[in-house]
């Protein structure tokens, strides 16, 4: 896994000494991303400023992006030269900006500058995170003003997919819109810290709270799934993600979760997603779960009833997959997704349970 290592500086204040949060003067517990600013000082990561603000809501500029990330992954931050035309030795960041494009963090502009002194975009900031952390989950963006064609859409796609932002109500990103403090602070906050990334869940969400323990019964045994930072498996950087593990059979596996306005996902480490769920849920709605070599979903009902030995649902939305002989063993089965919980109830083709939620710790 990757390791951090957190120095001391910069505008973006990182400090052994940090004041507590309770101390500054210009962050109102109203504030949108307190908690997260909260956790970054109470952990000695950054600070306010001499006069006692912390400023949430300036913007950070590329050079102080560039420390930042160079203080986090432990670069050599002595001035030096650098390969861009606008970062001179004699400048503080100069180190920072040039270890953080040696190492592939960051990168310049096309025509050779670094533009240290402009803002960092979301975009951008969306690029840098991408670089830093590991991600290992693509979730599609429907953002209805990010493109394909854009520099940072997988990056954006990622970081969605690991639960670190998030849009708009309006159903955008603002790729180009400056980063402030406090935004910066939610992006390493959520990155670092599982749960922080329950912030990004969508109001009514059907994503399950990332803090917590989930057991079901299945007919293979009782399966445990965790929220986990795990390490790498089979070569391959892994982070953050759902653990599920069956003492009974030895099975381990890994999965994300992600949930955006048009549907809720399965998500699997460097491969592709399937649809637990499509918006809005609506009787009659069907969807393909991600390939074509599995039948068609269809939405049966809505806010169903459905007892499980946790507790009773009575807002579930019921599935059903009919079986198709083109697909052999796949379908014949019907499952219930519950707001808070993703799958909560699972039935085969004869009414048999063959997967239920039994307690949540």
């Amino acid at each position: 896994m990757k390791k951090f290592s957190f120095l001391m500086s910069g505008l973006l204040a990182v400090s052994l000494f940090a004041p507590q949060m309770q101390a500054a003067n210009d962050l109102p517990s109203s504030h949108r991303f307190y908690e997260e600013i909260g956790y970054l000082m109470d952990q000695r990561i950054i600070s306010g400023y001499d006069d006692g603000t912390v400023r949430p809501d300036q913007t950070v500029t590329r050079a102080e992006a560039a420390i930042m990330i160079g203080q986090l992954k432990g670069l050599d931050g002595t001035q030096r030269g650098t390969k861009f035309t606008d970062v001179t030795a004699g400048q503080r960041a100069s180190g920072f900006i040039a270890s953080a494009e040696q190492a592939g963090f960051m990168n310049g502009r096309t025509d050779g500058t670094f533009q240290p002194y402009a803002p960092i975009t979301r975009g951008d900031m969306a690029i840098v995170t991408d670089n830093v952390f590991d991600l290992a989950f693509i979730a599609t963006s429907y953002f209805t003003d990010v493109s394909p064609n854009m520099r940072a859409y997988d990056a954006i796609s990622r970081i969605i997919g690991g639960n670190i932002a998030t849009g708009y109500p309006d159903d955008t990103f603002k790729p180009n819109q400056a980063i402030t403090r406090g935004q910066f602070s939610a992006f390493l906050a959520r990155a670092l810290e599982p749960r922080f990334k329950n912030d990004t869940h969508r109001a009514g969400t059907f994503l399950r709270d990332k803090t917590k323990t989930y057991r079901y019964a299945e007919t293979s045994g009782t399966s445990v799934h965790t929220y986990e930072d795990v390490p790498r498996v089979q070569g391959l950087e892994m982070g953050f993600m759902w653990v599920t593990r069956n003492p009974a059979t030895g099975d381990t596996t890994y999965y994300g979760d992600a949930e955006n306005r048009s549907g809720l996902y399965l998500l699997y480490p460097y491969s592709e997603a399937d649809t637990d769920l499509i918006f809005p849920a609506e009787v009659g709605k069907k969807f393909n779960v991600g390939s074509e070599f599995q039948p068609m979903h269809q939405i049966t009902a809505v806010n169903v009833s459905i007892t499980t030995p946790y507790k009773t649902f009575t807002n579930a939305i019921e599935v059903t997959v009919p079986y198709d002989p083109v697909f052999h063993e796949s379908g014949g089965f019907k499952y219930y997704v519950a707001p808070g919980h993703h799958i909560v109830k699972v039935f085969d083709s004869n009414g048999n349970v063959v997967q239920e939620l039994i307690g949540v710790e």
